[in-house]
Order: structure tokens, then C-alpha cells, then sequence
């Protein structure tokens, strides 16, 4: 019998919020960091005063493991700075293996005698940009003693965002494989301390493609194939945000994914997501699965297909000056969204066909009639239900 969730997908340990205690920002220690005195950046500081406070408050028992950190927004208003900074800081002490963050949830204090992950790890951009520095340094044939780029240069060299860059190479110099001289931040001087392995023996390697899109794609693919036939409908986006215990953003990266490689199709609307083939399954989708247009054809359609409709219905009802029903009359008579009729009459005033006028007296009014062309432009593809090809395929099959 299939499933009707993803909880017995192995290997994916899911952690219970309601389980979860979040500590009172009363724990934290009552002497702040001293920003103005220190040589390095605010990140770097606060994730010192963060690990300090742990690794003590752990041994006194004063906390505990399991026990989810203040939210991010309070520690940045109890520290006086940004989220984002506070956001870098805990990214530090989750490499030191101090805590484990997991989206939806929190940031958990981690057990320091068990050294299995409770959660699964996302990959950022910051891992990806510290594999490409390690990767530039090898490729260049960079010695001990020379000096890397800034990170604003590194960044445009790697392809990514300066301030993703600048966490990467702080986080190469804390590990000591280069050292900051002179100013910090983006002008810093680096200098390389060591040279970096990124073999394929190395585990690191790892940092560059285990996002945790790859790991909800891994989940989907697994989930797919045991519970779904190629034609069936899957969940909603939030339905599988829900049982993954990530973002809606992810689940939607991790589908994107599929679809790219033929598994999956997205269609507008009530069609939702379809199932083209199984993961596992080699062969290609057969042409029927292919007739649903990308649903960004598919809503320039729609709003054309109203437009054209409008205007007819403009041509034979109307004269300049008289006013159209309203938004809501024209979507419930259409079948529609009121968002669909909007744009549609958007484009329609923007063609100089209709005017739109606000106020007691206001409405849509036509200011021009449209031209009618005689004959109507054909579409290049067709949206059919997902009963119709199952239907086709039976007779395809008969002969």
C-alpha cells in the first residue's frame, strides 16, 4: 500500500519543533563583546563569545543539549547589530560543531560526545565559494608566502556574491590555510599559510554538490519511485515543505531539478505537478506527456486567449464611452481569476482599447475599438486533461 507522506524515507532523521525548548536571552552572558577594541570583524567576535559561552555553559550545566539558541532577530537586538552578522557568527560555530542549524526549526545546541548529526547539514553558498578558493589556490599553482586577491576580486573569479566570498576566506583564515594582514573585510591582504587538498579522497569535496536542494531531490526521487506510477499528481509544494521539514523555496529547487530531467512536468493551475517517468525508469517521456505547455507559455496564453475574447465581446456589445462589467463580473463569467482579467485588461489599456477611471463614477471604459481579425491566430501546443492520455494511450495500445 503506498504512503501517503515522506516519513519513512531512510536516512532522513526529522527533529519535532514542539519537542523543542528555546532558551531565554537571560542565559546569555552579561558582558557583551567589545566591538570598538577588537581587530577583527563583528562575525568573527561574536562567534568567539558565542563558543566561549557554550563550551562553558555546558560544562556548568547552566545549558543543554537539544536546546534551540535565541532567534536570530533577538540576538541581534540584544547584541545592538544586523541579523545577517549574527547569521555569519553562528555559521562559525556551527563548523567548530557546537551547534546544528536547521531550517523551520532553529539552532540547536549540539550533544559534544555524540559526533552523529542529528540534522542533515545544508551546504551554503559560503562552502561552495570556500571549495572554489581552495580549488583557485591548486589551479594557480599558488605558493606558501603569496598573496590571494581581495575578496571582491575572488569574488568576481569564482562567481560569487563579495560578502560570500569574504565569509569564505575568513573561514580559510580560521582554519589556517591563509592569514589576514592589513585592513579587514574586502581589503584585506590574505596571504596563504598552507596549501588546501581538495581531492576526490577528501571529504570535502562533498561541500561543492551535497546542498540540501540535492538532498530533498534525493528524498523526492526515492519518494516518487516507491509511492507513484508516471501520470499520477504530486503533493503540493507545501504539502512536501511540510513533511521534509524545509522551505517551500526549497522543495521548489529540488523540483525544478526534476523537471530539468524529464521526471517531473509543471503545469498551471489545477494540473499542479505530474509525474512524466520514474526516477529509475531510463526511458524518455512519450510524446503525449510532452503536449501540456511550460506554465510560462501557458499563462501568456490564458491572458491572450481573454484578451482576444474581451475584445470580440467589446466589438459586439459596446461603443466608445460605454463601460464594462467589473473585474470580479468579468472573471466569474469567464471562468477565471480576477488577476488573469486584470492583466488582461491591463494590456488592453496599454493598446489604447480601454481606459480606467477611479471614484464614485469610476470603472473600465472604452476609449477605442478594437480591431477584430478576421481570421483567428492558432496556438502551437494544447492543454489536455490527464485522463485524456490515458485514454489515448489504451487506444494507442489496442492497435
Amino acid at each position: 500500500m503506498k504512503s501517503n507522506g515522506l516519513e519513512h524515507i531512510k536516512g532522513n532523521k526529522m527533529v519535532k519543533k514542539a519537542g523543542l525548548v528555546r532558551m531565554d536571552l537571560s542565559k546569555l552572558p552579561n558582558k557583551l563583546p567589545e566591538f570598538k577594541k577588537s581587530k577583527v570583524t563583528k562575525d568573527v567576535l561574536i562567534a568567539s563569545w558565542l563558543e566561549n559561552w557554550i563550551k562553558e555553559d555546558l560544562k556548568s550545566g547552566k545549558i543543554h543539549p537539544q536546546e534551540l539558541l535565541p532567534k536570530k532577530d533577538d540576538l541581534a537586538a540584544y547584541l545592538g547589530i544586523s541579523t545577517g552578522t549574527v547569521q555569519n557568527a553562528i555559521r562559525y560555530i556551527e563548523d567548530a560543531g557546537l551547534v546544528e542549524s536547521k531550517q523551520r526549526i532553529g539552532t540547536l545546541i549540539k550533544d559534544q560526545s555524540v559526533k552523529t548529526n542529528v540534522l542533515r547539514k545544508q551546504s551554503s553558498k559560503r562552502d561552495g565559494a570556500i571549495y572554489a578558493i581552495k580549488k583557485y589556490i591548486i589551479d594557480n599553482d599558488c605558493k606558501v608566502g603569496e598573496n590571494l586577491p581581495s575578496s571582491r576580486e575572488l569574488s568576481k573569479i569564482i562567481g560569487s556574491a563579495p560578502n560570500t566570498a569574504r565569509l569564505a576566506l575568513e573561514y580559510l583564515a580560521s582554519t589556517g590555510i591563509i592569514k589576514a594582514m592589513g585592513n579587514r573585510g574586502n581589503k584585506a591582504n590574505w596571504l596563504i599559510s598552507q596549501i588546501p587538498s581538495v581531492g576526490k579522497s577528501n571529504k570535502e569535496i562533498g561541500i561543492k554538490t551535497d546542498t540540501l536542494v540535492s538532498q530533498v531531490e534525493r528524498d523526492l526521487k526515492n519518494y516518487i519511485q516507491q509511492n507513484f506510477s508516471a501520470g499520477d499528481k504530486l503533493p503540493a509544494h507545501m504539502v512536501l515543505s511540510k513533511d521534509l521539514k524545509v522551505s517551500i523555496k526549497t522543495i521548489h529547487d529540488a523540483i525544478k531539478s526534476l523537471i530539468k530531467d524529464g521526471i517531473l512536468s509543471a503545469k498551471r493551475g489545477r494540473y499542479g505537478t505530474t509525474i512524466l517517468r520514474l526516477p529509475n525508469d531510463a526511458v524518455a517521456p512519450r510524446p503525449e506527456d510532452s503536449i501540456f505547455a511550460p506554465a510560462q507559455d501557458a499563462v501568456f496564453y490564458n491572458y491572450e486567449k481573454i484578451e482576444r475574447h474581451i475584445k470580440n465581446m467589446i466589438a459586439e456589445k459596446y461603443s466608445v464611452g460605454q463601460k464594462l462589467p467589473s473585474m470580479s463580473e468579468l472573471a466569474k463569467e469567464l471562468d477565471v481569476s480576477g488577476n488573469t482579467i486584470r492583466k488582461a485588461l491591463q494590456n488592453l489599456a496599454k493598446e489604447c482599447i480601454l481606459e480606467f477611471a477611479r471614484g464614485k463614477y469610476g470603472g473600465t471604459f472604452v476609449v477605442n475599438m478594437p480591431k477584430i481579425e478576421a481570421k483567428q491566430p492558432k496556438f502551437a501546443w494544447l492543454s489536455v486533461n490527464k485522463e485524456h492520455i490515458k485514454a489515448y494511450r489504451g487506444l494507442t495500445e489496442a492497435k
